[in-house]
């Protein structure tokens, strides 16, 4: 019976330090910005410079070029 009312005080002070530290982040702005990270993907953040395929040189000795979509 001891057991439990020890592992119960512990899950207590764990979840009141995790409520804590959630409420201290929030009051601290961590979470104030929520689209913009998640429509960040949606965006290139280079543009093509054509809409064919263009060959680059690697910069290999045997000459070899490689194929690169935009």
């Amino acid at each position: 019976m001891n057991v439990i009312i020890i592992l119960l005080v512990i899950s207590l002070s764990i979840a009141s330090l995790f409520l804590l530290a959630f409420i201290w982040n929030v009051k601290n702005g961590q979470y104030e910005d929520e689209i913009s990270p998640a429509i960040r993907i949606l965006f290139d953040d280079r543009k093509p410079s054509s809409l064919h395929t263009q060959e680059k040189d690697d910069g290999a000795a045997t000459g070899a070029k490689s194929i690169v979509k935009p």
